[in-house]
This record gives structure tokens, sequence and C-alpha cells, in this order.
């Protein structure tokens, strides 16, 4: 049988019927992503420290070495549990515990060890009952909150070292705070720029919140000496500021966290009405638990209960509570006196590690042929070694020796090896000649 052709007239209908079909199509697809209510979303760009791992994580290239993210890292270049925490684990498990919420402020004995833990025990606003505070959500929980609090209740800027640690800018802008900077490193001589830092602290209006690294300052690694903390104690109390201390390394920064206090403790003592930020990611491992606390201290008790009573309507709408495993965890440790030895010797054997990779790691530039200075290295104390290194220079040993650290040349100390030491020396070398 014979199919009938096909007229021409019949095609061209069915053509056209197609074509319409086709742009109404077109039409409502365009219609739906103009009326999308995301359609005016740009795509935010990386950001500059915890996208590094991204960066590095698509480069195949068998030698590579990432120096920029700052989480501990063994020998081998794994990340490492302290034992003392494994065993804290293993006691908590074996307790049976509910998962019910933590109160606003987070678990009191928590919070109580905390503070014990850096204002010390034998404090005389502890003693007082003059110091209070809250859990925090790590570290960066705790800026937030406080410079939230900070704004809701007049203030209006907060100075911050020059530089500083990259997210207390966004913090505190977010927070509603203007963020101003003070001189604090000479980039020329690799130091501590005393000098300019203290005729900014003159200047700065009465009333103005300070930012202050407790230790091992972030980025550069350059702490003042205990006799530039006491001027500085002397200066900001003269001037009438308000001192807010970020503790991000305690005992992680020297190896032993009385030492690593001393600032905090010196202020007290001098008589400053402190507030501060504790993290225990660095120094316990913690990482991923976002344990920290929000302290401060009072005129008297009732004042830091105010205080700590407008914390909390702070962090109710913001995230309700905070999360009550990394909390028991340091209290388990810090209640029992073996596992707080354990601890301190566990933590100061993390130091230790850094700081001989510190002393390599200038040894092996020199080994490499390098005419430069490198004793700021060893000088440099904490995490991170705040190399020199220029943009131009970082991008250049990222391309040539697939080395990869922070734009502005901070070197994570724990990402540095024995087994890698050699390699990235020699990078440091190549660039920097």
């Amino acid at each position: 049988m014979i199919l009938p052709s096909i007229s021409r007239s019949v095609l061209r209908q069915h053509s056209k019927a197609a074509a319409r079909y086709a742009t109404n199509i077109h039409a409502s697809r365009t219609m739906a992503t103009s009326s999308s209510p995301w359609s005016q979303f740009e795509m935010a760009p990386t950001d500059p420290i915890v996208g590094l791992n991204e960066i590095y994580n698509k480069d195949d290239f068998p030698s590579k070495v990432i120096v920029g993210v700052g989480a501990y890292r063994d020998d081998l270049g794994k990340p490492y549990v302290l034992p003392c925490v494994r065993e804290a684990e293993q006691i908590l498990m074996d307790k049976n515990l509910d998962m019910e919420y933590t109160g606003i402020a987070g678990e009191p004995k928590f919070v109580d060890l905390a503070l014990k833990f850096v204002y010390g025990e034998d404090s005389v606003p502890i003693q007082e009952n003059r110091v209070h505070g809250v859990q925090a959500l790590s570290g960066t929980g705790g800026l937030r909150v406080f410079g939230e609090l900070m704004a809701k209740h007049g203030h209006k800027h907060i100075y911050v070292p020059n530089p500083t640690w990259g997210n207390h800018i966004p913090i505190f802008t977010n927070s509603g705070l203007e963020v101003r900077k003070y001189r604090y490193y000479d980039a020329e001589s690799s130091d501590l720029d005393f000098t300019n830092m203290m005729k900014d602290i003159k200047d700065m209006p009465k009333g103005s919140l300070i930012l202050l690294h407790a230790c091992a300052h972030n980025p550069t690694g350059m702490d003042p000496t205990m006799e530039q903390w006491k001027e500085m104690s002397e200066t900001i109390k003269k001037q009438g500021l308000v001192p807010f201390f970020d503790c991000a390394y305690q005992g992680f920064a020297s190896g032993d966290p009385v030492k690593d206090a001393s600032s905090v403790r010196m202020f007290v003592e001098d008589g400053h009405l402190i507030s501060m930020v504790q993290s225990f990611s660095k120094n316990f491992g913690l990482y991923g638990q976002r344990i920290g606390a929000l302290s401060v201290v009072g005129a008297d008790e009732d004042e830091a209960k105010r205080v700590v009573s407008q914390m909390k309507m702070v962090i109710r709408p913001m995230y309700s509570n905070p999360p009550r495993q990394g909390a028991r965890i340091v209290t388990t440790i810090l209640e029992d006196p073996r596992l707080t030895q354990d601890f301190l010797d566990q933590c100061r054997g993390m130091a230790d590690r850094i700081n001989l990779m510190r002393t390599l790691l200038q040894d092996k530039l020199a080994e490499a042929g390098s005419t430069k200075n490198w004793d700021h290295i060893t000088k440099q104390i904490g995490m991170f070694a705040y190399s020199g290194l220029n943009k131009d220079q970082v991008m250049e040993m990222r391309e040539k020796h697939h080395v990869y650290c922070t734009a502005d040349g901070r070197i994570s100390m724990a990402g540095v090896t024995s087994g890698n030491v050699d390699y990235i020396a020699n990078a440091i070398h190549d660039v920097s000649k």
C-alpha cells in the first residue's frame, strides 16, 4: 500500500505551528527566569583562606603543598586528635547522656572552667564573682555576639590591629560597627611597629573599643613583650579605652597556657574591665565542634550578670543556644586533674613541633642559598609565620612550585613537616632571591 503524499500546504502549517510552540516555550522560560526571586543574585567571591583548599584540591601535581589553612597537622601532614579528647569522648559515651538543648548561655560548668582557665582560679575578679560569660560558637560566633552587643549599646566603632585576622573586619562590620585600624606590624623590618602603634593608641577617642590579640597574633605571629604589654595597658587605661581580647591560641602558642594568658591577666590586675572571646579550636583540636566562650569583667557581680543577660538577648534570635558535645569534652578534661595534665602535655607537644618547624625552615632557607634575613620566622609565635612574601611572589610560588599559602604571605607552620620543609624552603628561596 502506498501512503498518500503530504501536501506542501500541510507541511507549512505544521512548520508554523512548531515555530509558534518553540517561541512560546522560550518566552515562558525567559519569563520564569526573569521573575525568579534569585535572578539578581551574583556569584560570591571565593573566601581567600577557606577557598584556598578548593584551588589546592583541583591541583593534580604530585608534590603540591598547602600551608594556608589554620588547622594543626602532625608530622605526616595528617589531622590530629588529642588522645585526651578521645578519652573524654569515651567517658561521655559511657555516660549515655541525653541530647537535650543547652540554655541560651550554654553549659554552665564549661563556662566556669573556661573562665578559670584563662583568667586564673586565683584571679581577684574570679574570686569576687565579677567575671561572667556565655558559651559561644567558637571565636567567630563570640566575636559576632560581642559586636552586636556593643553596637546595640551605643558603640559606633572598634579599632583593630593592621593587619589582623581577615574575618575580624567583616564580622564587626556586619555587626554594625565601623572598623578602624591602628598600626601594628612593620613589613619592612618584619617586626612589631610598637612606636607607631602607641602613637595610634594615644590618638583614639575616649571610650573606643580596641581589639587585642591575647597571644600568637594572627596573621603576623609577632607579639609584644611583657614590658610592651605593660606600657599598652597603662596607656589604654589612661586614654579610657575599652579593651577586648581575642584569645584563640592559649596553650597552643608557647605550650604554656599560663604564659599565653599573661597579657590578659596583666590587664585585669591593672584594673581594666575587659571583655574577651576564647576559642578551643586550636588548643584542644576541636575545630569542628565550634566551642568557645565570651566573657566580661564587671565592676561588681551584678554588673557582670547584667551584661551577660544582654549577651543572651543577642544570642536568642541569632542561634538560640550552642552545641553541647564540644563543651562536654572540654569540661570532662578540665575537671579531671589527670586529663588536664594529659591535655597540657599534648598541647605542648603540638606547640613544640611547630617551633621545631620554624627553626628547620629558617635553617633550610639558609641551606638553599638565601642571603635574606629570616630571623622573623623564629621570632614569631603560634600557628602562623608572616613570611614577608608579597602577592606576586605568592602567586609565582603557587604556579611554579605548587606551594599554596594566602596572598599576604602567611604560612601555616602546622602544614610544614620534616618531609616537605626542604621543598617549601627551596620554593620560597626561588621566588624571593
